[in-house]
């Protein structure tokens, strides 16, 4: 059992390993709901709740190499999380789905939706990496860093999160932050660290494939993006989607700022339920998230 979903995690077999996920019934449209990289499904633990209490069938998925999935995957690609995602949408013969990612994974969704475009009702990302602006040299630098230092010393990606979370926070953030240090410590998660870390979380030209309406959610103080506002509607643009910027929130409003992610993505949801041609055609936002 999953206490903190409050779901009984379950178990699909892919190529290299096994993905943990769980599925929460209900009838409206069902949400499947990515985490971002060193992350495990229950960074939703407080929004998927809203979900359900809203009548939607509310799936989530742990990553390769992260939370109840297995270890030993010697790919940590988006691509490959694209896959897997696929891959657990026909093994639930979901339809009409809509494709949530966080972070790292927003590129896999995209993704997804063009490998399964039967399957997939929306798109959602949320602080999302996706056909953002290359990399400068310093970032490269940092990034290059970044990746064997946190491999030689997890507990930087715990201690990480206090950046990442400039505001509000949830009140289970230092239970939360615990967890994640203590998973990432384990030797046999050196492999998914160090793919993770190296990998090309924004690629560029995926979006050109996606023809399901789409929504991007944004917290307006993400420390990852010097103008959060203008990345978001980058990605809105490419998606042909319409933004939201959550207000107050960091680089994962999911969990600091739950009901503001709801209040965003109900009303997605419902468009979909009856006016999916229309849905996500808006133009993008402004920083306070009022179309424009």
């Amino acid at each position: 059992m999953n206490s903190t979903l409050g779901t009984t995690t379950r178990y699909l077999d892919v190529t290299g390993g096994r993905i943990a996920y769980d599925d929460a019934p209900g009838p409206g449209v069902p949400v499947v709901l990515l985490p971002g990289m060193l992350d495990k499904r229950a960074v939703y633990r407080h929004l998927a709740p809203l979900l359900g209490a809203a009548g939607h069938r509310v799936v989530s998925m742990d990553l390769r190499g992260m939370g109840e999935s297995s270890t030993g995957f010697t790919d940590h690609s988006p691509a490959a999380i694209a896959e897997d995602l696929a891959a657990l949408l026909d093994h639930l013969d979901l339809r009409g789905a809509v494709l949530v990612g966080s972070s790292y994974t927003g590129a896999s969704v995209v993704r997804a939706a063009s490998l399964a475009p039967g399957r997939t009702g929306g798109v959602v990302l949320i602080d999302a990496f996706v056909e953002n602006l290359p990399l400068n040299g310093f970032q490269k630098a940092l990034f290059g860093l970044a990746a064997p230092l946190v491999t030689a010393f997890p507990g930087l990606w715990s201690a990480m999160q206090k950046f990442y979370y400039p505001g509000e926070r949830p009140a289970d953030f230092d239970a939360y932050r615990a967890g994640l240090a203590a998973m990432l410590r384990e030797p046999a998660r050196k492999a998914a660290l160090r793919g993770y870390l190296r990998g090309d979380s924004a690629p560029v030209g995926w979006c050109a494939a996606v023809d399901v309406p789409a929504l991007v959610l944004m917290g307006d103080k993400d420390p990852d993006f010097p103008r959060p506002g203008l990345v978001a509607d980058r990605q809105a643009a490419a998606l042909r989607g319409r933004t939201v910027m959550i207000g107050g929130a960091g680089h994962y409003p999911m969990a600091s700022h739950p009901q503001a992610v709801a209040d965003a993505l109900l009303p997605f949801l419902a468009g979909l339920g009856g006016q999916v041609g229309q849905a996500g055609q808006a133009g993008p936002s402004d920083e306070n998230g009022t179309a424009r």
